[in-house]
């Protein structure tokens, strides 16, 4: 008497992550999301792991969640897993201001994004 299974969002050799609210703005994660599309995951996790930029050690927890998540959730090889796409989305932007000379206000911009990994299983050719 249940519900129904909801249908799912990505094909059956395809497994998907999403990381919301961080603290970054979209351009900068956008950075780190161009310097994975395509790779392998294995190549993809070293490159997170040694990159100079602050936002790398969410972008690789986001795409150790899809790896897991092609693993046990939907039983893909990890050993045959690519980075098939990685995109960035705005998020909310606080706003914020500082007090500036004559009687203005300096404007000051938080923003927040989101990333979307999803990984999909290709068979090596031999």
């Amino acid at each position: 008497m249940g519900q129904e299974k909801n249908p799912r969002r990505v094909a059956d050799n395809e497994a998907m992550a999403k990381l919301r609210m961080l603290r970054t703005s979209p351009q900068k994660l956008n950075l780190v999301a161009a310097m994975i599309r395509g790779k392998k995951v294995e190549k993809a996790l070293s490159d997170l792991t040694f990159s100079k930029k602050r936002i790398a050690v969410d972008v690789k927890k986001c795409l150790q969640s899809a790896i897991a998540n092609a693993e046990n959730n939907h039983g893909l090889d990890v050993d045959e897993l690519i980075v098939a796409e990685a995109y960035v989305g705005k998020n909310l932007i606080m706003k914020r201001g500082r007090p500036r000379a004559r009687g203005r206000f300096g404007k000051i911009i938080k923003p927040f994004s989101e990333i979307t990994i999803k990984v999909r299983q290709v068979e090596e050719q031999a």
